[in-house]
């Protein structure tokens, strides 16, 4: 045997363990519930073969978190540390603030009840997280993408939308794999795609739930309101295995336009061409009890129309600095949810005009902005490249403080990192892995 298939096999092992077991944990530490997980005599059996000679010379327990940093991210830290001790740069989670906004989402879908939560999984691509969504009222979950659909079956959620098209045979198998021991449902705009979507749930022996996508102003995936809809739906209810379930009708560019009433005129918008894709689904004599949409910046307006019976707010568990500009009703910076998600920073080096912390393009995303310092005062970021991030004015820093800065946008910023760092009380509580991260192959 070669030593790269000893590699990869020991890898494997690793690998299925931490899928398998570790995103079933609300809870972990950095290596020691690893190497339990991990088949140990295994290990052993091949590390003598395929470790280096200087490898084999340390202790077994640094030969095994050296070869796992071959191939994975290892935690940043342990559970019961001090935010002092977390190894930067870290995503992490104020755990009460976290469930502060679980519960005031929950608090406020009272005002609606006829219409069901299905928050966003995009934002956070984490099974655990998922389950306290659930816990707090949530039906099931949206992803957007077939990674985090299958990170979040494989984590125990049972009911999964993916609000997306997704297209290529090969993963389609695999998205009706998933129907195997969760509901799962997937937007669709066109025939072909239903055709093939029909044939992998036959093949597989499951039964698919199909949502059509309406473009309703946002102008990416969807048909046009009116008799494409209707025509759809018929192609759906024509073939085995697949189901019409309704209309997914969203639009992403309405969650961050700052004032209440230009949010509420386009949510109008949204909502009078989602009559139209109704009126032509009953002039068709096709019933649709179902119509999902709807974001952290207008799920209200959505969940009010009377016509919406679903809304998938996301960004509401962590928040950003670019929802964070927003306005209400009375022209304030929005307030209903908090800010509890944060990237831990530290300082490198100092100058006189600058400080420079390890937060830079890989660590937070700046498609939305720039990340603000958390009580900085008159301090900015500004970005120096792949692993640098520039803050001005230095100020009293001084090498190896820490700095909590707020991203501008949550969701592709979660995306970088491997792991969510639950903190209460200034020590880590709980690590959850972002299962669903990456490209989403």
């Amino acid at each position: 045997m070669s030593d790269e298939i000893g590699l990869c096999l020991c890898a494997m092992i690793h690998v299925v363990t931490q899928r398998l077991n570790l995103t079933l944990l609300t809870s972990m530490t950095k290596s020691d519930t690893i190497l339990n997980n991990l088949c140990v005599k295994d290990f052993r059996s091949v590390q003598s073969q395929y470790f280096s000679t200087s490898l084999r010379k340390l202790p077994f327990k640094q030969q095994f978190e050296s070869f796992i940093r071959m191939f994975s991210s290892r935690p940043p830290c342990n559970v019961g540390d001090s935010v002092t001790d977390v190894e930067t740069p870290a995503l992490l989670v104020c755990l009460k603030k976290l469930e502060q906004n679980l519960n005031t989402l929950k608090e406020a879908m009272k005002a609606y009840p006829s219409v069901k939560l299905r928050p966003h999984a995009k934002t956070h691509k984490c099974a655990m997280l998922a389950r306290l969504q659930i816990q707090s009222g949530a039906v099931g979950l949206c992803c957007q993408k077939l990674t985090e659909a299958e990170a979040l079956v494989q984590g125990g959620i049972q009911d999964v939308l993916l609000s997306n098209q997704v297209i290529n045979k090969k993963k389609l198998l695999r998205l009706a794999s998933l129907a195997r021991s969760a509901h799962i449902a997937v937007c669709v705009d066109s025939e072909r795609n239903i055709e093939d979507l029909s044939e992998a749930a036959k093949t597989l022996d499951v039964m698919l739930d199909i949502v059509i996508e309406v473009n309703v102003g946002g102008f990416r995936c969807g048909v046009e309101p009116g008799p494409d809809v209707a025509r759809l739906a018929k192609k759906v209810m024509s073939l085995p295995n697949i189901r019409f379930k309704g209309l997914h009708c969203y639009n992403g560019r309405n969650q961050h336009i700052r004032s209440l009433a230009d949010r509420q005129a386009a949510v109008n918008e949204v909502i009078e061409k989602t009559k139209l894709a109704l009126s032509a689904l009953k002039e068709s004599e096709i019933e649709c009890n179902y119509v999902t949409g709807g974001g952290t910046g207008t799920f209200h307006l959505e969940a009010a129309s009377e016509v919406f019976t679903e809304v998938q707010p996301g960004s509401y568990v962590f928040m950003d600095v670019d929802y964070g500009l927003n306005l209400d009703g009375e022209e304030k910076f929005v307030s209903e949810f908090q800010q509890s998600l944060y990237i831990l920073s530290t300082v490198q080096s100092v100058a006189e005009n600058r400080a420079i912390v390890d937060v830079g393009l890989k660590a937070v995303s700046l498609d939305s902005g720039v990340p603000t310092v958390k009580n900085s005062g008159d301090q900015v970021y500004i970005s120096g490249g792949d692993e640098h991030g520039v803050i001005v004015p230095p100020g009293d820093l001084k090498v190896g403080d820490q700095l909590w800065l707020i991203p501008g946008h949550c969701d592709p910023t979660v995306n970088m990192h491997e792991w969510i760092v639950g903190m209460r009380d200034g020590r880590v509580e709980s690590i959850w892995p972002i299962g669903g991260k990456g490209p989403g192959i």
